[in-house]
């Protein structure tokens, strides 16, 4: 029978799963998230939570506590003066289990990813999240004064738009020159005046003809 015996037992014995658990608690402190499978990731929220409520309390007893898990006094002090101050506001979930899509290759065992729940200042925020009040509030540049009278009688000024120039390496069409009309006038040089030979008379062109 199964009497007081909870939690999953890892086919572990009990010394076995408490030297698993204080490395990998000792992992999370130093690394703040580690990879894992999802049965581990479970079981160690429940050590990590108890090990930042001991922080939280920040008294001698406490760190005694956890320097039974953690067994390294840079390790107790990170947890107290780094980790811990992140969750004054908050009365417990101080870890999160996120699990991964793909199984592990080769035994296809589940995994998942814990780390502490709280968000660093330093991550970017993203405009989606902005609401409009964030918006509202954000600073809005002044514009720079304007000097001098010159200033204001340039702003004033209209540009002309610049005329476009066509490539130089484009070639020109050549202009071709229309003939230009000329009136209607007699050609004297082709038409000449023929001169009229006169008549000769019939005896003349026949000789054998007498008068």
């Amino acid at each position: 029978m199964r009497h007081r015996k909870s939690g999953r037992s890892l086919s572990r014995n009990w010394e076995h799963r408490k030297a698993m658990f204080r490395n990998m608690a000792k992992s999370l402190v130093a690394h703040e998230k580690i990879k894992t499978t999802l049965p581990k990731a479970k079981e160690l929220s429940k050590v990590a939570d108890r090990l930042v409520t001991l922080a939280l309390r920040g008294d001698l007893s406490a760190k005694r506590e956890a320097y039974k898990v953690l067994g390294d006094h840079k390790l107790v002090k990170r947890l107290f003066d780094d980790i811990a101050p992140r969750f004054t506001t908050r009365n417990g979930g101080y870890t999160r289990v996120v699990k991964y899509a793909k199984p592990r290759v080769g035994d296809s065992a589940s995994l998942a990813l814990i780390e502490f729940t709280y968000t660093t200042s330093a991550e970017p925020q993203s405009k989606k999240g902005r609401t409009k009040d964030s918006a509202a509030a954000e600073p809005v540049p002044a514009a720079a004064p304007v000097q001098g009278a010159q200033a204001s009688a340039k702003d004033t000024e209209t540009t002309e738009p610049e005329e476009v120039k066509a490539p130089e390496h484009e070639a020109q069409a050549p202009e071709t020159e229309e003939p230009e009309a000329t009136p209607d006038v007699p050609d004297e040089t082709v038409q000449e005046d023929k001169p009229v030979e006169p008549k000769q008379d019939e005896a003349d062109e026949d000789p054998g003809r007498t008068k």
